[in-house]
């Protein structure tokens, strides 16, 4: 039962309180108030009202299943198509735009996941307003109500703040509606914050929600208010944005470029960063360990049944068959065609160099000349998350809305008579069916046939494995592989039938082992986009070419020989990276507009 369902959007909200009053008597509906025509006074008169406005800015968090581009476009993981802006990044190509724009087609700026600096400003807006209001109508409400939704208001803001702080740094910190007609043009044209400064902002006020504890720490399917902000998701986002600021990009002490306002990294390296990245970590598995917990079927836990499980902390709800609340996720990714029908845009596209991080059965990596990895065969006794997450030459498909297995083959089959009409590798470019060689089988929906708005999975943005991982790698930093880090990556393994890592791992072991975890159990989350970034990895991760199977058979005429399988360069791109491309621009009617906010380094 979604907890938020019909609060998501407010037409739907208005049109429900409409139907309800419609089945009540008559005396009760001439009595009621038209919640489709609220005014201020009316909008904070009471608590039902008040959620409508709140609920509203719920409904800001971007619905990342529908967006065409997915952050993953723009890292090593995913091959993608000509068209996308992720195209022209991926060949070095971002500017600053004239103005905001979050239009993935061909685009110059980079990366937005859904965020701009003008919807980013809409969205603190609503924050800052319903803050207002509710304390200036604080007499209206039970105590109970105002601490949970200045809370939860208090929460969006900080989660919207870190969403668009990641990609372009300092932000000006605003904590109050704008107001031309009484403000002075000072008071209008905010600055720019430092990195540290919005870091701390950010940081500073989900601790705070998480020591008020006016929240509940989790919600169950079921629960009512399930989807509202929880301490869970406070304290991880605290968690997780500590490792991302820990991080090298940030916490050397002099920018990638020089940044002499300090908007893209801290002005003084401190290595205790890293601590209390895993003390904060760590207090979420010492508070809540237990409340959330590893959900054991790893391939199912974005199924909309199961929904609010264990492991999910920090979710935005999707609504099936609901116009504009919907998933066309699976529209986009998995298998082109699927039984003979052409069902999806073939999208998600993992690369070799993904598939390459998948371990052996045996748990170890297929370099390993002890792994048994065979190159001529390498699909054979690999880990059990190649196969709940990967679609590969060969492999079986079957999701409960099909009628029938499939089979899908990726290989190039010269006795085909029409190869544009099936999933074989498409090095032209020409067609929807990808050219890796491989299609995406995790986070799409078993029960959903592809179509707009035809699934009702949430998007997960934070999950219990990111905090066992993000609490290894830190204290990993801070003090070495000792017990705690084992325990924390260990269980995040045996989840998938892996052995526990070796005794006796380097600290610089163990940091290889921790984001190759990363990578693999954490794959199209849109996690690898912020972890190449941090790492300062993107140089050697997206200046290279990435890497394709292509498998064509010995006596192509007839198929009578063997299929060799040959991992090649892709061919549609020069790969290059920029610089300046850790960092998303400042859109330069931004810039024009308050003379106070200075462009990002190398734009």
């Amino acid at each position: 039962m979604k907890g938020l369902i019909y609060k998501i959007s407010t037409i739907g909200i208005c049109a429900s309180l409409l139907l309800g009053a419609i089945s009540c008597d008559t005396e009760d509906f001439l009595e009621n108030e038209n919640k489709s025509k609220l005014t201020d006074a009316t909008q904070w008169a009471s608590e039902a009202n008040a959620d409508i406005f709140i609920n509203d800015v719920y409904s800001e968090i971007p619905r990342i299943c529908t967006l065409a581009e997915q952050l993953d476009y723009y890292t090593d993981d995913y091959n993608i198509s000509h068209y996308y802006t992720a195209s022209n990044w991926r060949q070095g190509i971002c500017q600053a735009p004239s103005s905001s724009n979050s239009s993935p087609w061909g685009g110059t700026y980079g990366p937005t996941n859904g965020y701009t600096w003008q919807t980013f400003f809409v969205k603190l807006r609503k924050c800052n307003t319903g803050l207002q209001k509710l304390e200036e109508n604080k007499e209206n409400y039970t105590e109970e109500f105002y601490s949970q939704r200045i809370d939860e208001l208090r929460f969006l803001r900080a989660f919207f703040y870190s969403e668009y702080f990641m990609h372009v740094g300092g932000l000006p910190i605003i904590t109050e509606p704008l107001d031309r007609n009484i403000m002075s043009e000072e008071e209008l044209l905010v600055p720019r914050a430092t990195f540290e400064e919005t870091f701390n902002f950010i940081t500073s006020e989900l601790g705070a929600i998480v020591d008020a504890g006016s929240l509940a720490i989790k919600y169950s399917n079921g629960n009512n208010g399930a989807g509202r902000a929880t301490l869970g998701a406070a304290l991880a986002l605290k968690g997780w944005l500590e490792l991302f600021a820990a991080s090298p990009l940030f916490n050397s002490g002099a920018g990638y470029l020089s940044d002499p306002g300090n908007f893209v990294h801290f002005a003084t390296a401190d290595a205790g960063r890293w601590a209390t990245a895993a003390a904060t970590n760590k207090r979420f598995i010492d508070l809540y360990d237990g409340t959330y917990d590893l959900f054991d079927d790893l391939p199912n836990l974005w199924r909309a049944s199961n929904e609010y499980n264990e492991e999910i902390i920090w979710d935005r709800q999707i609504v099936a068959n609901v116009g504009g609340m919907g998933s066309n996720y699976e529209r986009r990714g998995g298998p082109t065609y699927v039984l003979g029908n052409y069902l999806t845009w073939g999208n998600y596209n993992p690369t070799q160099e993904l598939v390459d991080q998948f371990a052996m059965a045996n748990g170890l990596p297929i370099t390993d000349p002890a792994s048994g990895y065979d190159p001529q065969n390498p699909y054979e006794n690999r880990e059990k998350r190649f196969y709940d997450f990967i679609v590969y030459d060969g492999a079986t498909y079957k999701l409960d809305w099909m009628p029938t297995e499939d089979i899908i083959y990726t290989r190039i089959d010269e006795t085909y008579a029409n190869p544009d009409k099936t999933n074989q590798i498409d090095l032209a470019g020409k067609t929807d069916v990808g050219d890796s060689g491989y299609y995406q089988k995790k986070r799409l929906n078993p029960d959903a046939a592809p179509g707009n708005d035809a699934s009702g999975q949430n998007d997960v943005f934070y999950r219990y494995a990111e905090v066992l991982l993000n609490y290894a790698e830190a204290q990993n930093e801070a003090v070495g592989p000792d017990p705690s880090v084992y325990n924390a990556i260990n269980r995040v393994r045996d989840r998938s039938d892996l052995p526990d890592l070796p005794a006796g791992l380097s600290k610089e072991e163990m940091r290889t082992a921790i984001h190759n975890e990363r990578r693999v159990e954490l794959c199209f989350e849109n996690k690898r986009y912020f972890d190449n970034k941090r790492l300062m990895q993107q140089e050697e991760t997206m200046g290279v070419p990435r890497h394709n199977m292509v498998i064509r058979n010995s006596s192509p005429a007839d198929n009578s020989g063997t299929w060799v399988y040959s991992v090649e360069e892709e061919v549609k791109y020069t790969a290059k990276f920029e610089t300046r491309q850790y960092m998303s621009p400042i859109p330069q009617d931004v810039i024009d507009q308050n003379p106070n906010i200075e462009q990002n380094p190398g734009y």
